[in-house]
C-alpha cells in the first residue's frame, strides 16, 4: 500500500507598506513561510525582481530542498551500507532561466557534496551511493530537469 504523507505551512506576505500592490514598485516582496512549532523563514524574492537581498528567496528555497534531500537520502543510505559518514558539506548550484514571457524554469542543479569517510576502505563505496540517493530523494524525483552530481569523498 502507498503511503501518503501531507505537508502544510503558511506563507504570509510582510511587505504592504501602507499602499498594497497598487503599485509595481511601492511594495516589499518580503514574506514569512511559517510552519506550526517551527521558527519562521524570513524570505523575499531574488534581487532581481526588487526583493530583499539580506532574506531567503523561493529560488534558494529550492536548492537547499533539492540538497537537503539528497544529503539525508545519502545519509540514510551509507549508514544502511555500513560507511561511517564523518562529515558532508554540499555547495549546491542552480541555473534558473527566464522565459520571454517573464516566468521562468530551472533548467539545472549541480550538487557538489564534499565528503569525508571514516576509513579509507569506504570511500568507493560512498561514491556510488550519490546516484542511489538522486534515485530515491523525493525533491529531485518532482523535478523535470538534470540534477547532477560532483562529488568528492576523502577520509580523515
Amino acid at each position: 500500500m502507498k503511503r501518503e504523507h501531507f505537508y502544510k505551512l503558511s506563507t504570509e506576505w510582510t511587505g504592504n507598506t501602507g499602499q498594497g500592490t497598487s503599485n509595481y514598485r511601492t511594495y516589499e516582496r518580503s514574506h514569512e513561510i511559517k510552519v506550526d512549532g517551527k521558527a519562521p523563514i524570513v524570505a523575499s524574492s531574488d534581487p532581481s525582481f526588487r526583493g530583499d537581498k539580506t532574506k531567503h528567496n523561493p529560488e534558494e528555497l529550492f536548492l537547499a530542498s533539492l540538497s537537503s534531500c539528497h544529503m539525508l537520502w545519502y545519509l540514510h543510505l551509507c549508514s544502511d551500507a555500513g560507511v561511517v559518514v564523518e562529515s558532508y558539506v554540499d555547495h549546491a548550484t542552480g541555473i534558473m532561466t527566464e522565459t520571454s514571457d517573464g516566468g521562468g524554469h530551472f533548467t539545472n542543479v549541480t550538487l557538489h557534496p564534499e565528503v569525508v569517510v571514516f576509513h579509507p576502505s569506504m570511500i568507493e563505496k560512498a561514491e556510488t551511493l550519490h546516484h542511489e540517493a538522486n534515485k530515491l530523494c523525493f525533491i529531485a524525483n518532482s523535478c523535470n530537469f538534470p540534477i547532477d552530481h560532483q562529488a568528492t569523498c576523502t577520509s580523515k
